[in-house]
């Protein structure tokens, strides 16, 4: 069984994530079945295929998580050695070409959001900065152009 690194906080949101389908969707999605049947002739209605599909889509997310929560490899970054570029840091990188700055911080696949600059270690620019120390340099071949990265900083919070 593979492990899936993530942080406490990634776990921690999976978890609230399968709370809220068990607690709450499944329980409203049954009294939707139920409605639903009580209009009659379940082949032609809509409202009941539509409660039976969502049901599928719950269930399946629901067997997901659990999945994930079991395979989970909580990492607490502030137990890792700063020295060099590990899962759950905060790296701060000059793009050498642009002479531009970005922020990203590693961390697992699940808790991955390039918008607000969380990156997967499994992704090229994450596997590129794992075990880089500050002043190194890493280079990623992008689709669109290759790109050098000199690493100025790095944190863990």
């Amino acid at each position: 069984m593979q492990k899936i690194p993530m942080t406490p906080d990634g776990y921690r949101k999976l978890q609230e994530e399968l709370d809220r389908l068990i607690k709450v969707e499944r329980p409203k999605n049954i009294q939707e079945i139920a409605e639903a049947r009580a209009h009659g002739d379940l082949s032609e209605n809509a409202e009941y295929h539509a409660a039976k599909e969502r049901q599928s889509f719950i269930e399946g997310r629901i067997q997901e998580l659990q999945d994930k929560l079991a395979r989970a490899e909580v990492i607490d970054p502030s137990k890792i050695n700063h020295d060099r570029v590990t899962f759950g840091a905060k790296v701060k990188v000059l793009d050498l070409e642009a002479d531009e700055e970005y922020v990203f911080r590693l961390v697992g696949t699940d808790e991955a959001d390039a918008k607000n600059g969380k990156i997967s270690v499994s992704s090229p620019v994450g596997r590129a900065l794992l075990g880089k120390e500050v002043g190194d340099t890493v280079t990623i071949n992008a689709p669109a152009r290759r790109i050098e990265y000199e690493i100025v900083e790095i944190a863990f919070e």
